[in-house]
């Protein structure tokens, strides 16, 4: 069980190496902003995201700054000078979910969250809820946070996190 603790010390250090690279090459991070991802998923030109202070993005999501398709037409003459590349910004406080993808030039306002496997073609308005492929609006950040309100069930705060100190004990024990 030693191996495992091992094992995930050095996957730690290397994914803050890399992201630590990624931001030497451009790479905009705010702080307190969690990559839960592989930090791969920024593509070949991280310095074309920004990320704000306390944006989450989970694993799975892909950052895509450019359209490579325009390869398909661009020896005929009157395309040879076309590319296509976007900045990809995602303000304050935005939550991106697992598997989700982010298209050339958009931006992701303040106080959004972005839904598992989307894919973002177009700009998401402040304090909204995304999904859906292509993705499209939800509802509103208000109504999500009401919506899991009243969906959460009962439960003993302090058993749960009993429990789940359990369970990670259980699957990471300690070394000693």
């Amino acid at each position: 069980m030693i191996g495992l603790s091992i094992i995930y010390k050095i996957w730690s250090f290397s994914k803050t190496k890399h992201l630590r690279n990624l931001q030497r090459q451009g790479l905009q991070l705010g702080e307190g902003s969690r990559i839960l991802a592989d930090p791969k998923c920024f593509g070949s030109e991280p310095y074309l995201v920004s990320i704000g202070r306390r944006v989450t993005v989970t694993s799975g999501c892909k950052f895509i700054t450019h359209d490579g398709g325009t390869w398909v037409f661009r020896e005929q003459q009157e395309y040879r000078k076309v590319i296509k590349y976007g900045r990809i910004t995602i303000h304050d406080n935005c939550f991106i979910g697992m598997g989700s993808t982010v298209m050339p030039g958009v931006s992701i306002g303040p106080n959004s969250v972005v839904a598992a496997g989307a894919v973002v073609t177009k700009n998401v308005p402040a304090g909204e809820v995304w999904g859906g492929v292509p993705a499209k609006r939800i509802c509103s950040l208000d109504e999500y946070a009401q919506r899991a309100l009243a969906n959460t069930p009962q439960y003993d705060t302090y058993e749960y996190k009993q429990n789940k100190r359990a369970e990670l004990l259980r699957h990471y024990p300690r070394p000693w």
